[in-house]
């Protein structure tokens, strides 16, 4: 029994891809995986046999249908279990994920391979494990490269990323140029994934604080310069209104997670907090708001 595992497939939308990675690690998945092809999206993941039923499988898969039909995208999910052996799991998410270059100075490189030596980008290393964050999405690339323009003339930054996830933004930032990031996450596993995720690019702890919990929990002595948060638009919503708590006049954020059809209510939430949309990018049904004080 413990040594067998569930391998869930959902192939849906790519709307509701953000949401199944979500959902994934709420229920504490053990490596999550996904592919594009045409306009569909295969997301897989990986759980101890133990962990689930039958029954409690078709209940995940009707809550897939259900997110899908909040979301209001008429093209339901198909998902599908088998049980795997333990030699098979780790290895089953890791092959379809390749190096992967970022904007025009970042690499992502999984931990498990070479970097490329023909190459003279920053290779940032990364094992996400259960956490959300591979760079394969467009809300993490968003991000990642909404930062390399924030922070291409390396000026000595203190950041707050919310929600860290791999810590992909925070070892990112780091790299650009930024000198501190104080991170957080209310999942233990994400806390974790950014500790090993920091050691594996070798990188300072006092550079990069990690810590569980949510906006509350960051230990700043001062306020930060930029604001890093990669959620849903749901959970983006609730934090903006403590985002002052940690901001001078001067600071700046970098919003992702949103769909498109979010956005306008994620601004306004934020123009009612005193804050403004300076920029907004936008990748397939995804966005990225730069945001600033006015």
């Amino acid at each position: 029994m413990a040594n067998t595992w569930w391998e869930i497939q959902v192939t849906c939308s790519p709307l509701l891809e953000d949401t199944i990675f979500w959902r994934f690690e709420d229920w504490h998945g053990r490596g999550t995986a996904s592919e594009r092809w045409g306009q569909q999206s295969r997301v897989k993941a990986y759980f101890p046999q133990e962990q689930f039923c039958n029954v409690d499988l078709a209940a995940l898969a009707l809550r897939f249908q259900q997110d899908a039909l909040c979301l209001g995208i008429n093209e339901l999910p198909d998902v599908t279990w088998h049980l795997i052996e333990d030699e098979d799991w780790s290895k089953s998410w890791k092959k379809y994920w390749h190096p992967q270059p970022i904007g025009d100075r970042l690499l992502i490189n999984p931990a498990w391979m070479d970097p490329p030596t023909d190459s003279s980008r920053l290779v940032l290393k990364l094992d996400p494990g259960t956490a959300f964050g591979t760079g394969t999405h467009p809300t993490t690339q968003l991000c990642l490269e909404a930062l390399e323009m924030r922070l291409s003339d390396a000026q000595p930054v203190t950041l707050a990323d919310i929600g860290c996830g791999s810590g992909i933004l925070s070892i990112g930032a780091i790299l650009l140029g930024a000198q501190q990031v104080y991170a957080v996450d209310t999942d233990p596993l994400a806390v974790k994934a950014t500790g090993e995720n920091r050691a594996l690019n070798s990188m300072d702890a006092s550079r990069i604080q990690v810590a569980q919990g949510s906006i509350d929990s960051l230990k700043v002595s001062e306020p930060v310069d930029g604001i890093l948060c990669n959620i849903l638009a749901e959970i983006i919503v609730e934090l903006i209104p403590h985002f002052n708590a940690i901001a001078k006049e001067s600071t700046w954020g970098i919003l992702s997670g949103v769909l498109l059809e979010q956005s306008k209510w994620v601004a306004d939430t934020l123009e009612a907090h005193n804050w403004t949309v300076a920029t907004l990018w936008r990748r397939e049904d995804w966005c990225c708001l730069n945001i600033r004080r006015p």
